[in-house]
């Protein structure tokens, strides 16, 4: 007999987010070998960035040799076995380039880290050491699709949704939080904490100084743990600036009470530096306990000590990340206003964004049926039709179809150029007065909403956002 995991439908690999990519790759778009193909959007990497690590590479040899300054082999020393601390040359970098992504505000001590093979694994972990069999955490609607494995699926642990809204830019509020908090209690279920992205995917938005304060008073006064997911901290490309739930901490004077041991950060390296294949996670956590499970449970995915060592050298040259961090944000400024122009001239819109690898892309206009029906019959046909592998909202539990998640980092100039000829060529060619009636019906239902909806959905419009930001 075999265990219930085999069967077991909880690791969402039948999700669209998922099925969109099988798709993808039986039909890839290659511009010489297979110009029809399918163009994945669906990718959230950063590859506008390599020719800045290869040029490094080419300067400094010797990292890639393993051998040190002195030009003498250190193959042997990694070769050999190394226990599942993690080197401390390492670990003493990742935490100054942590900082310094922060802008200086924050320090981080290398003894509270913890490294895993990348931030599924480092989710996975914070998970086992958190909660039971059983037990709820609460994550913001939209969420990485991928969650209801890494969260889920050999934990036990349950996701509640904290349903958030379009009318206020999918912004956490007071009563949002406490709505999943009371629906958790109706499932009998324990919430143990709050699971957040910050700054968001799919939303490619940060959290703002007031979400946050309402996050660290949430937590403190129902005891329970935060977990900020913070592998896009290196992203923020544009105002406002990217806040940490440790610089909230810091600025609360909470660093050294109970509160602080119930704050959690995952990091990554796949996203800032676009290296997802080295597998580069980490878990940050004031609560010695924690650190000393996980740490413990670490060595079933552990990180190479060749990676450790290259990224070590790369990273503590602080003259390179300075100047990494400072273009990187640059070019994915201009890829984001790429994508964003080209979907307007489509008359498509997107949630105004400062972060991430991709845009949250407003379609409700071109639904035929304003239902998660009518967005999954529109994906099918971007898939299908147009070519363009892009994630469903209904795939990160968006509560209101026809919202959708396109990257705009893992490919060429020229390649997004084409996507957005295709997304035009399709939307011209829509029977314009279905499209118009649609979109009628989609205002009138707005308006109506807007009359019977609770006010917490109207506490913090995106301009108030700026505001905020701007005070600050």
């Amino acid at each position: 007999m075999l265990s219930e995991k085999v069967t077991c439908n909880s690791h969402g690999q039948d999700s669209s987010y998922f099925l969109g990519w099988e798709e993808y790759e039986k039909n890839p778009y290659d511009e010489f070998k297979n110009p029809n193909g399918i163009i994945q959007m669906g990718l959230a990497e950063n590859q506008l960035s390599f020719d800045l690590l290869q040029s490094w590479l080419e300067k400094n040899p010797q990292a890639m040799a393993f051998k040190n300054y002195n030009n003498q082999s250190i193959f042997k020393d990694l070769a050999l076995f190394q226990d599942y601390h993690g080197l401390p040359a390492f670990k003493n970098a990742l935490v100054k380039f942590m900082s310094e992504i922060r802008g200086g505000s924050v320090s981080f001590n290398p003894n509270n880290l913890v490294l895993t093979a990348g931030a599924t694994s480092a989710n996975e972990t914070l998970m086992f050491c958190l909660a039971n069999p059983g037990d709820a955490f609460l994550l913001p609607t939209p969420y990485y699709p991928g969650f209801d494995r890494d969260l889920k699926w050999r934990t036990g642990a349950e996701i509640v949704p904290i349903h958030c809204s379009s009318l206020n830019g999918f912004r956490i509020t007071k009563s949002a939080l406490e709505d999943a908090y009371k629906q958790a209690q109706q499932q009998n279920l324990k919430v143990k904490g709050v699971f957040v992205t910050n700054p968001s995917n799919p939303l490619g938005t940060s959290l703002s100084l007031h979400e946050l304060d309402l996050l660290v008073n949430f937590i403190s006064s129902r005891n329970i743990h935060l977990v900020s997911d913070e592998i896009y901290s290196g992203t923020v490309f544009s105002s406002p600036s990217f806040i940490s739930i440790m610089e909230v901490l810091k600025n609360k004077n909470l660093m050294n009470t109970e509160i602080a041991k119930r704050v959690h950060i995952v990091y990554s390296l796949s996203k800032d530096l676009g290296l997802p294949g080295f597998r580069i996670g980490a878990i940050y956590s004031n609560d010695e306990r924690v650190v000393s499970a996980a740490t413990k449970m670490s060595s079933f995915g552990l990180v190479s000590s060749q990676t450790q060592h290259l990224l070590s050298e790369i990273l503590s040259n602080q003259n390179f990340t300075k100047t990494y961090l400072s273009e990187n944000r640059r070019r994915l400024k201009e890829r984001h206003e790429m994508l964003v122009s080209g979907l307007k001239k489509s008359g498509i819109g997107c949630l105004p964004s400062n972060s991430g690898l991709f845009c949250w892309v407003d379609m409700r206009h071109l639904l035929t049926s304003n239902t998660f029906e009518g967005e999954m019959e529109l994906w099918k046909k971007i898939v299908y039709q147009v070519g363009l592998n892009i994630s469903p909202g209904s795939s990160c539990h968006c509560s209101e179809p026809g919202w959708f998640r396109v990257c705009f980092a893992n490919m060429s100039e020229e390649t997004l150029d084409l996507a957005m000829q295709r997304v035009k060529s399709f939307v011209e060619l829509m029977p314009k007065k279905n499209n118009q009636s649609c979109h009628q019906k989609l205002m009138n239902r707005n308006s109506r909403r807007t009359k019977s909806l609770p006010k917490w959905v109207f506490e913090l419009s995106f301009h108030q956002r700026e505001i905020v930001a701007n005070e600050r």
